[in-house]
């Protein structure tokens, strides 16, 4: 099966995890052997998440006044390089020599009429306590939601229309690459206004589940899986009758209430996927990848 697998970044990088670069190594060195376990029996893409990581760079940039802080496509474009480099090489370390590997740096059109632009859901950055939070948004003026019990910055994430790079991401797994890309849902691009072909970045975070099924539909893939740091999605989630879904359709799916900046976004990927292709979509925790695959661990997406 060619099988696109969305990296999620709380699952490169744990929840509340000092962002250090070791720590996100290591994660990524605990994942690796069953990535490359996938790559014995399938064709496999990985594209991956960016939160934490492009809020981190974000504070870094803002905390050095003598320029203007660097805007949100670019540290966005930064991270697909960091983290790629870190999957590629331990990837490589436990794969044969001859798989070759290849990190693409995507850009993905949104448009700027999104409503999005107006409504900013997509955490980044680190977690804080709301007093921190609410000193950090008047000294910044940065928008803060709550995730859990604690706060996150909020961006806006607009719908990914088109992936500027499909070209060339098709021509390497035609060559049989395991390809790295739209990393954190990649680089949000827009036709300059008054016409023409000129491209421009725009201060966004674009949501890489949605963007990676997109990717996943652009490249024909059997089976789309949503890799995080939770074992499954759950019916009334946070309550007593909170309840893990194994085995559903995109109908049951879309009939629950998932947070919009969490696993909103996953379900809805999962139920286009599913909807547009009749392929398997699974969301499902990291460590269980091999199972998820299998179709024995996680919730599993299907026609039905």
């Amino acid at each position: 099966m060619r099988i696109v697998v969305a990296l999620g970044g709380n699952a490169l990088l744990k929840r509340g995890q000092p962002m250090t670069a070791d720590n996100q190594r290591g994660n990524v060195r605990a994942a690796a052997p069953g990535l490359a376990a996938l790559v014995r029996a399938h064709q496999l893409v990985l594209s991956h998440g960016n939160g934490p990581q492009v809020g981190l760079l974000a504070l870094q940039a803002a905390a050095y006044t003598d320029v203007e802080p660097f805007p949100l496509d670019m540290l966005g474009a930064q991270t697909e390089g960091m983290i790629g480099y870190v999957l590629e090489q331990e990837l490589g370390n436990v794969m044969p020599p001859e798989v070759p590997l290849a990190t693409i740096l995507t850009m993905v059109e949104v448009s700027p009429s999104d409503p999005a632009f107006g409504n900013p859901t997509k955490f980044v950055g680190p977690v804080y306590d709301r007093a921190t939070a609410d000193a950090m948004a008047v000294a910044k003026g940065w928008v803060f939601g709550p995730d859990g019990d604690r706060w996150r910055r909020v961006v806006p994430s607009p719908e990914p229309l088109r992936i500027f790079e499909i070209r060339p991401i098709r021509w390497l797994l035609d060559q049989g690459v395991v390809v790295i890309c739209a990393g954190g849902g990649g680089v949000p691009t827009m036709f300059a206004s008054g016409g023409g072909n000129t491209l421009q970045g725009v201060e966004a975070v674009i949501d890489k589940d949605l963007a990676s099924e997109l990717l996943a539909r652009e490249i024909d893939a059997d089976m789309f899986v949503m890799a995080t740091d939770v074992d499954a999605v759950y019916s009334g989630w946070g309550t007593p009758r909170q309840q893990a879904l194994t085995k559903v359709t995109p109908t049951e799916l879309r009939g629950g209430s998932y947070p919009a900046g969490s696993m909103g976004p996953k379900v809805e990927a999962a139920c286009r996927f599913v909807e547009a292709t009749g392929g398997r979509a699974a969301i499902g925790a990291l460590t269980e990848i091999t199972e998820i695959v299998e179709g024995t661990a996680g919730t599993q997406v299907s026609p039905g």
